[in-house]
């Protein structure tokens, strides 16, 4: 397809579009003439993950730009790869090593993860940013003075990682290696939201069931 056809196709603008070449997001199409160039499937399923990260995960431009250049990144494996796309997505605050919650929060992960015979998470600790955010996370809790220890975290733990394994169960639906980097990093910014709003939805529908209307 020409570059005007992947615009309507992908919704993005042909002004845009040419941005993400320049910006080395998108691969160059196959040059047909001296101004024009041929574009696949593949042009048009990396405009739509683009697309994704900026408008849906809310993404600087210079945030996906790193996050895509790991996820081409064929020198790596696929769980390095994965995991430098995901490590370069936004995240919150680290902890403040001078705040007594964090000190027992820290203990609490740390327990958790060994609780739970994860041991690849346990080894690279607040190496990270999903470790740290964690901790972060359970240190509020800990100063609002609820009680939250691996105990309570366990069982949360345990259903996210059923969904992880259905997300890359998801993921190994897909042919090539780059597609299923493609889409396990769609996945965690897409998906989020999902399993955000379904746990409110859930929280709702218990509350009524509980309480009534």
């Amino acid at each position: 397809m020409r570059l005007a056809e992947l615009s309507e196709r992908s919704g993005v603008s042909t002004a845009t579009i040419k941005y993400y070449l320049r910006q080395g997001m998108l691969a160059p199409g196959r040059k047909v003439g001296p101004t024009t160039a041929d574009y696949d499937e593949s042009h048009l399923r990396r405009l739509r993950l683009v697309r994704a990260l900026i408008e849906v995960g809310r993404l600087p431009v210079a945030t996906a730009k790193e996050v895509i250049g790991y996820v081409d990144d064929d020198s790596l494996d696929r769980t390095i790869r994965l995991g430098a796309a995901l490590w370069a997505l936004p995240h919150g605050p680290d902890p403040d090593d001078a705040d007594e919650s964090v000190a027992i929060a820290r203990t609490e992960v740390h327990r958790l993860l060994g609780m739970l015979g994860w041991t690849t998470t346990r080894e690279l600790g607040e190496l990270s940013p999903d470790h740290r955010a964690l901790i972060v996370a359970v240190a509020a809790l800990i100063r609002l003075g609820y009680p939250w220890d691996a105990e309570l975290m366990a069982p949360y733990a345990q259903l996210m990682y059923q969904a992880a394994v259905r997300d890359l169960d998801f993921v190994e639906t897909h042919p090539s290696e780059a597609e299923k980097v493609e889409t396990a990093v769609a996945a965690t910014v897409l998906f989020e939201p999902i399993l955000r709003a379904l746990h409110r939805l859930a929280q709702q529908e218990e509350s009524t069931r509980r309480y009534g209307l």
